[in-house]
């Protein structure tokens, strides 16, 4: 099916992509919060870096299957166009993750960034002064907000490098194809 690539049908492809790779994404949060909660050993932090490279290379499949279903459904779709759908899906998901990060520390988990601090300080609590201890509560305040932001920054990031190493390819090239063509020309 030849259907004309519009400004609306790359939005609407890449949002439904983004929510998909945002949803991993949150997957992976949750499921690692939740084996962080059962206590710290060697095997449940073995598990959890297992688990993140499962999430990661996941989130590559996932792009790489959005972005080649995105080209197959429009054929008349350019690298540039194939590029452009993946830095909107990596918008979009970055804005699902960090969403539901921003959820997660203000609404599902709110006592977790001051039991992380408190651990923090607990850690290094002797060598801290007091300027030190005032300047972690200050930054306590903050950092639904800095969570939010830096999640949605380094996933745009990510995902439109994703995107650009993708779309090069996409939709496949063929190395041959000006050379044949002269080929084909100077023969008649």
């Amino acid at each position: 099916m030849d259907e004309k690539l519009t400004r609306g049908a790359l939005w609407n492809k890449a949002g439904t992509a983004g929510i998909a790779l945002g949803a991993v994404s949150a997957i992976y949060l949750f499921v690692t919060q939740y084996l962080s909660s059962l206590g710290s050993s060697i095997w449940i932090s073995g598990f959890s870096l297992v688990l993140w490279g499962i999430k990661l290379l996941a989130c590559i499949w996932l792009m790489s299957m959005f972005m080649k279903r995105f080209v197959e459904k429009y054929p008349s779709a350019t690298s540039t166009d194939s590029f452009k759908f993946g830095m909107v899906t990596a918008l979009c998901s970055a804005l699902v993750y960090s969403a539901i990060t921003l959820a997660n520390v203000l609404v599902i988990n709110p006592d977790l960034i001051s039991q992380q601090i408190d651990a923090a300080m607990k850690i290094a609590g002797s060598s801290m002064d007091s300027n030190t201890i005032n300047a972690l509560d200050k930054a306590e305040a903050i950092m639904p907000q800095v969570i939010f932001f830096s999640n949605l920054i380094y996933c745009f990031l990510y995902g439109t490098v994703l995107s650009a190493i993708l779309s090069r390819n996409m939709p496949p090239r063929n190395p041959f194809a000006r050379r044949y063509s002269h080929n084909a020309d100077s023969q008649e």
